[in-house]
């Protein structure tokens, strides 16, 4: 089944991050396939918000790798960025299969850059600009 979010403008952000987060589930593996100033960042940052995740707790973690962030209930989520990554053996350097076997949400910027040890059962979401600056966000499951 296709799934599709518009998010006209940074207002209704938070509204499609809880849509998005009603349709997909808790725990997990979200692939955010997007060109870079896309908002594969500030769509993280929403979905966090909406999940009782401090806002200003959110980052890109371009030069860490992955950030750990608690939701209001104590679990973890996991938000990774690989734009710096240039082989596959340097995610795993870093835990990756520990994170993604943990059963927390993962998420992943810049995943075409690990895609060969991205699990089968991670949801590929892609996020669209268009024309008019509004984005799609969308899926298949």
């Amino acid at each position: 089944m296709q799934h599709r979010i518009v998010i006209h403008n940074l207002s209704e952000i938070d509204q499609a991050a809880e849509q998005f987060l009603r349709e997909v589930g808790p725990g997990r593996i979200i692939a955010f396939y997007a060109p870079m100033g896309a908002g594969k960042t500030t769509f993280t940052t929403a979905i966090c918000r909406v999940l009782g995740v401090d806002g200003d707790a959110v980052s890109s973690p371009t030069f860490a790798i992955v950030n750990e962030y608690r939701t209001a209930s104590g679990e973890s989520i996991y938000h990774f960025d690989f734009y710096r990554i240039t082989k596959p053996s340097e995610a795993l350097d870093i835990g990756f299969y520990d994170y993604i076997d943990s059963g927390c949400t993962c998420i992943l910027e810049w995943p075409e850059n690990i895609e060969e040890i991205i699990p089968e059962e991670a949801l590929r979401v892609r996020i669209e600009v268009m024309p008019d600056e509004s984005r799609v966000i969308s899926w298949e499951d």
